[in-house]
């Protein structure tokens, strides 16, 4: 991609957001004040007992595998990430207690380790390992991620998956930009848990392999090679799994320059096509097309990393991912339930199919970004 690309679209983003007028800078990109009912420790605790209160989501349903599905992978994992920066420890002895039966009655409920969407599942034992140390979490962990690079295994293994074992990357790629936060969670966890860096320099060979696949020019993604459409939370994976993985992969790594123009780029376009009330759309580029919350709170948590850890220019970004913030928690009912989140979505060639999803109240992958959120919000 090419550097004037990027410097275009930065330009447009700063004349979106009132280039660096002293009012803008001054007020509108402050992400440490928010008013009472709104504050990063209020919603965050809120949407967290939610999670604890709820029984497994998916459990049972027909159709759906008996075990832990990845949309409450991510939110148990944000609650994680919550309860340390919150410092909430009855949060942390709760979300403790959820995981203990995984050692013994419930122990079958753990995903098999063969799809990047059971995978991810791997990223709450590592998260529980690094603030308790208890290697029990390590051992379950560090086994997922290890088997994410492994040769191919089960019903899974494809001429395809072969294909990419051969070549370095994991069995698990299949080109759809979901796979990196799934896989980039993971790997990241990995790394922060044990040290080793070959976790998280798999992981950034991976992202250049989708990079070079699926971004377009004005830094989106296209879903899959063969669904050409800026789905939105397909785009919201793809933002939060860079911010994951820039968080952590070293500076002298020899992908993560390339890593960090992709993300910029993304980010800058982003501002281009966030509405006046904060919001993005179930399709980025489609004006017609609803708000939709989960690739609303995926994109504001990757603005605030990017924020807070000087990747974007605080005065442009700060102000947009404020107002996201704002408006997002508005759409949390009095369960502290999120409404108008796009049911999971298959790829598929048709511009109306994602038109058509249903908007869900309260499903997981709109809980999750939410945490996710408020995390980084209290993140130094």
């Amino acid at each position: 991609m090419k550097t004037t690309t990027l410097s275009s679209l930065l330009l447009a983003a700063s004349l979106l957001t009132g280039g660096s007028s002293t009012a803008q800078k001054k007020n509108g990109g402050d992400l440490h004040n928010f008013p009472k009912g709104s504050t990063p420790q209020e919603i965050g605790k809120r949407v967290a007992d939610r999670f604890v209160a709820t029984p497994h989501p998916n459990f049972g349903k027909p159709g759906l595998p008996k075990v832990i599905t990845y949309p409450e992978t991510c939110a148990w994992y944000g609650a994680l990430t919550f309860s340390k920066e919150s410092g909430n420890e009855e949060l942390k002895k709760q979300l403790i207690a959820r995981f203990e039966p995984f050692f013994g009655e419930e122990q079958k409920m753990i995903p098999p380790a063969e799809h990047v969407d059971y995978s991810v599942f791997g990223s709450v034992p590592l998260e529980l390992y690094l603030q308790t140390k208890d290697t029990r979490y390590l051992a379950i962990g560090k086994g997922i991620a290890d088997k994410q690079w492994g040769p191919p295994e089960g019903k899974r293994a494809t001429p395809a998956a072969e294909e990419y074992y051969k070549k370095g990357y994991s069995w698990h790629t299949r080109l759809w930009i979901d796979d990196m936060f799934m896989i980039t969670a993971l790997q990241s966890q990995a790394y922060r848990a044990t040290g080793d860096r070959s976790y998280i320099d798999k992981a950034a060979n991976e992202m250049i392999l989708y990079l070079d696949s699926l971004q377009k020019p004005n830094g989106l993604f296209y879903h899959a090679p063969n669904a050409p459409f800026f789905w939105g939370r397909g785009n919201g994976w793809m933002a939060a799994g860079m911010s994951e993985l820039l968080r952590s992969v070293p500076k002298d790594n020899p992908n993560r320059p390339r890593i960090m123009q992709a993300y910029q780029t993304m980010m800058a376009s982003l501002l281009k096509y966030q509405a006046e009330d904060g919001m993005w759309r179930q399709l980025i580029d489609d004006p017609q097309s609803w708000p939709e919350t989960s690739c609303t709170g995926m994109f504001t948590f990757a603005m605030i990393t990017g924020v807070k850890n000087g990747w974007l220019d605080k005065n442009i970004y700060g102000p947009a991912a404020r107002k996201a913030w704002l408006k997002l928690i508005t759409y949390l009912n009095a369960d502290a339930d999120i409404s108008d989140v796009c049911e999971g979505t298959n790829m598929k060639n048709d511009h109306q199919y994602y038109l058509d999803r249903k908007r869900l109240t309260g499903d997981m992958h709109g809980q999750a970004p939410i945490l996710w959120c408020a995390t980084a919000l209290l993140r130094k």
